[in-house]
Parts: C-alpha cells; sequence; structure tokens
C-alpha cells in the first residue's frame, strides 16, 4: 500500500477509494510514508484529515483472523511438542521459546505487508540458521555460552522482526522509529489481553471449583500453555488495525513513568553513595544493577519515540535528558565494575558479553543526551534526535549475532 499511496498523491478518486477499501490499514501506511511525502501539497490535506479522524475499532477480516488463528494452531503443538515426543522441558523451552513467538508475528507482517520472496530470503536464512545453531548446541550440564546465546537469540529476531515490520527499509530513521512505536503499542496491548486473559482464567476455575470439578491442571498445562505465546501474536493483529488505538495510552504511559522514574535514579543514587554498596566485588548487587538499567534504557528509548513527536512539550524533553544524564551515570558505574572484574578475575563469557552490552548502552545513551541537549537549546531538531536514539540498533542485533554465535566457538561451549 505504500507504493500505491506514494505513486498516486495527484489522484484524489483512487486514495479515496484505497482510504474506503481498509480506512485503518490506509491510516497507518500513510502515517508510515508521511515523512517521504511531507512536501506534497495533497500529502498536507490527507495528514490533517487522518489526524483529525474520530476512529472506529475494526477487528479486520475474516482472513485475518483465519491467518492468525492457524499461526496459534502451530504454535500451540509445538509448545506441546515436548510431552509429545518426552523432550525434556528444560532443554527445549530455553533453546526454542523465541521461535515459537516470534516467527508467528513475522508471518504475520509478511501477509501484511505483501512482502516480494526475496525480501524474505535474509529474514529466512537467519531464522533457520539460528533455530539449527541453538538446537545442536551440546546437551548436558548447562553452560554459560548457552545461557547466553537463549538471551541474545530473541533480541537478533526482534531486529528480524522489525525489518519485515518496516517492509524491508529498517534502514530509513523513520521506519526504525515507528517500529519503536509500535513495540510500545504492543506492550500496551499485550498487558491488556493478559489481565483480561487472568480474569477469565480466574472466573473459569472459580466456577467449576463450584460444582466439585478441578481444572487447574489440565486448564494450565494445556490451555494456558498453549494459548500464552499467542497473546503477542493477537496483540499485533488489534494494534495493525487500530493503530491509532493504543497510541493514546502508550504516550501517558511514558509520561508519567519518565519523571517517576527519574526521580527514583536520583534517590537510588544518593543511597548508593550513603550505604557505600560496592559493586565491584558484589555479583549479585552489579546483575541486578545491569537489569535495572536495560529497564531504564528500554523506557528512554521508548519515551523518546515519543518525544520526538511535534506535540511533546518541553518539560517533557527536560524530563527525558535528565532520565538519559543519570542514566548514563549508572552505567558509568556498572562499567567500571565489569572493567574491574575482568581485570582481577579473568575474562568469561558472561563478563565480555555484558561489558560489550554496556559499552554499546552507554554510546547510545550519550548520543541520545547530546542531541536532547542540542533539542532543547534550538540547535538540534527532531529528526537528529530520532536518528541518535535508532542508529544503534543494527550494532545491537551485531552484537547479539556475536554472542550467540561466536562465543560458544572460543569459549568451547563453557
Amino acid at each position: 500500500m505504500e507504493n500505491l499511496i506514494k505513486n498516486n498523491l495527484g489522484q484524489a478518486a483512487f486514495l479515496e477509494n484505497l482510504y474506503r477499501s481498509n480506512p485503518a490499514d490506509f491510516k497507518r501506511t500513510f502515517f508510515a510514508v508521511y515523512p517521504e511525502i511531507q512536501t506534497e501539497l495533497t500529502a498536507q490535506i490527507w495528514h490533517e484529515r487522518l489526524r483529525n479522524t474520530q476512529d472506529e475499532i475494526t477487528w479486520g477480516g475474516l482472513k485475518d483472523w483465519s491467518f492468525v488463528g492457524v499461526i496459534a494452531l502451530i504454535v500451540a503443538f509445538f509448545m506441546q511438542l515436548p510431552d509429545l515426543l518426552s523432550i525434556s522441558h528444560d532443554v527445549y523451552f530455553p533453546r526454542n521459546m523465541a521461535f515459537i513467538v516470534m516467527p508467528g508475528m513475522a508471518a504475520y507482517l509478511t501477509y501484511k505487508q505483501g512482502l516480494p520472496f526475496k525480501s524474505l530470503i535474509v529474514p529466512f536464512g537467519i531464522l533457520l540458521f539460528s533455530m539449527v545453531f541453538i538446537n545442536v548446541l551440546p546437551v548436558g550440564p548447562v553452560s554459560d555460552t548457552l545461557v547466553l546465546t537463549c538471551i541474545h537469540l530473541p533480541i537478533l529476531l526482534w531486529m528480524v522482526v522489525g525489518f519485515i515490520y518496516s517492509g524491508a527499509n529498517l534502514s530509513i530513521t523513520s521506519k526504525r522509529i515507528e517500529f519503536l512505536r509500535f513495540h510500545g503499542d504492543l506492550l500496551v496491548m499485550c498487558a491488556v489481553i493478559v489481565l483480561a486473559g487472568g480474569l477469565f482464567t480466574a472466573l473459569t476455575i472459580n466456577l467449576f471449583n463450584l460444582i466439585d470439578i478441578k481444572i487447574e491442571d489440565f486448564y494450565f498445562r494445556y490451555l494456558v500453555l498453549s494459548a500464552l505465546p499467542s497473546v503477542p501474536l493477537l496483540a499485533t493483529l488489534v494494534v495493525q488495525q487500530n493503530p491509532t488505538l493504543v497510541s493514546r495510552i502508550s504516550p501517558v504511559i511514558a509520561r508519567i513513568f519518565t519523571p517517576l522514574v527519574t526521580g527514583m535514579l536520583v534517590i537510588f543514587l544518593a543511597a548508593f553513595i550513603y550505604t557505600g554498596k560496592d559493586p565491584y566485588n558484589d555479583r549479585e548487587f552489579l546483575l541486578i544493577f545491569n537489569g535495572i538499567l536495560i529497564g531504564v534504557m528500554a523506557l528512554l528509548l521508548f519515551s523518546v519515540s515519543e518525544a520526538t513527536k511535534d506535540s511533546a512539550s518541553s518539560f517533557q524533553r527536560f524530563a527525558l535528558l535528565a532520565l538519559a544524564c543519570l542514566a548514563i551515570i549508572n552505567n558509568g558505574i556498572a562499567l567500571s565494575a565489569i572493567a574491574f572484574r575482568l581485570y582481577e578475575l579473568g575474562i568469561t563469557p558472561n563478563r565480555l558479553a555484558v561489558l560489550g552490552s554496556n559499552v554499546l548502552v552507554l554510546l547510545n545513551l550519550i548520543f541520545v543526551a547530546r542531541q536532547l541537549l542540542g533539542l532543547l537549546k534550538g540547535q538540534k531538531n527532531l529528526s537528529d534526535v530520532e536518528a541518535s536514539m535508532t542508529q544503534f540498533l543494527p550494532y545491537y542485533a551485531l552484537w547479539a549475532a556475536i554472542v550467540s554465535f561466536v562465543f560458544p566457538l572460543v569459549f568451547s561451549f563453557q
């Protein structure tokens, strides 16, 4: 649909018919390509029209639900596969969980984007190679490199999903920003679906308990286990069909939690200094510290994607700059502790993987903070901030690939 919109801006009747055939899909695609055509008068008129359109919730057609239903059944089959083939859950699920969840999303997005086969060769190749690689790793005592591969492969697959979502144009900054915003909306919708599913589960189990029928084991083993991995797929369908439905909630969440997390980090740093906690020799503290930093980084990236909108206030951007600076300080502490442990205790796969990740995060934070500062001073524009936020995505994917595929070989599967 992107090419249809861009190539037919001068044909009012054609665009009108295209819009009426699928308003939700047209609106989502139009806003995705608008940065490329915003100099055209027709595009500006459509932008004003669509921006002020009151959306109704749409649920998609029978083809969409049939496609999602088939994928959900396939996902359910793979979730029950260990029991059918007597495979250890501890071996099967850590290695394959990402391949159960993300390919379904990728397949649905491919179906909606209508990508040609040649555009799918690289992502399909990465998916297939990753699946084979992690499943041929030695089975035995859990190794550090296996755990690292299980952690980092989902990041690589996430970028594959992003490549498909962008219509094989993930190199374009606006596409990367749209992908991050999509995931913010996706997380919100997943939370709503899980809460609704939890309520349904509680009602169902308690109703059957009233007549002395215990269904807990069956319900969780077969229904919940089979359906839970399809939640992101269902959320993807809802968000794709209603691109502005959740997008009104996500900015609210970002605006509320950004100042709250900023205040929490200030208090944490003060308490950290007051208590004299030693991150250099306390491994558990350092792991939790890095986990918090990852959460802060995710919030920052999501919030920046909202703050680059024209409607964002100066206070919101200032709060983001403060959050970025505090995250840089925290990252610096973690990075120094990791470097100290490497120097004192030697190189291990875990320490090297965390060191590389922290270096990438620190550089990303510095770039984002510089651009936010320039934006507040009037020296930078919104596109500069967007570029600084998204330009590290390929490097995250590259590092995830190195940790996943190279570390097990270099460290002899230790």
